[in-house]
């Protein structure tokens, strides 16, 4: 069996890309950070799901703040929902998420209070301790990094994201939400991943080493 994941997000509805990944049918699964619709429900939210399970069967997602809250339940029945959850990657590895984002200027579909985003990260990583290593995978990036960079300098991410991960150190987060800050960054020993938005080419390939979590930032 392959040993690597691929993550994507931000897809909004543009699911024509995913052809265009290279390995995603032979990957171990694939990983969504969030924003699978374009402010829509159910209906939207379960093409996506199937088109990539269409191609690899194995999918892992939740809501970004550009679902409404009920795709989480579709998810849940679906048995693939990973916001405010924890799903097993392998025995020594874990993928948890938290999804939404916190408060916007545009009145998305699901916004959270930044301060409770933080609380989700604490709850979920706390139901890890099990595992040797966690894949967090938060649609909202940190604050202050250069995956929250709208690209003139002004950082929009959110600051209970970091303080999370300052504290935590996970090896590897996966977020989205700021397209144009697909990127690679560090905060200390954590490694921080944005794959941008699909219709633009961007995704993450993880690889599971043991215990040890290796990503790159990948580009069609």
């Amino acid at each position: 069996m392959s040993d690597f994941w691929i993550c994507i997000g931000d897809i909004h509805d543009e699911i024509s890309r995913l052809k265009d990944i290279p390995e995603l049918a032979q990957a171990r699964g694939v990983i969504i950070s969030g924003d699978l619709t374009l402010a829509k429900g159910v209906s939207a939210a379960r093409r996506v799901i199937d088109a990539v399970a269409a191609i690899n069967p194995v999918v892992y997602a939740q809501i970004g703040n550009m679902d409404h809250s009920e795709v989480t339940e579709f998810l849940e029945e679906q048995g693939c929902n990973i916001h405010r959850s924890v799903a097993e990657l392998t025995p020594e590895v874990a993928v948890m998420g938290v999804g939404t984002s916190s408060t916007t200027p545009f009145n998305t579909p699901s916004e959270t209070p930044d301060e409770t985003l933080g609380e989700w990260l604490e709850e979920g990583y706390a139901k890890t301790s099990q595992y040797d290593a966690t894949v967090v995978v938060v649609h909202d990036p940190p604050f202050d990094t250069s995956c929250d960079d709208l690209g003139n300098g002004v950082h929009v991410g959110s600051k209970a994201v970091r303080t999370f991960i300052e504290k935590t150190q996970p090896q590897l987060v996966l977020c989205g939400h700021i397209h144009e800050a697909r990127s690679v960054d560090t905060l200390g020993k954590t490694t921080i991943i944005n794959t941008g938005m699909l219709a633009d080419g961007g995704y993450a390939k993880i690889m599971l080493e043991g215990t040890t979590l290796r990503a790159e930032l990948c580009a069609l």
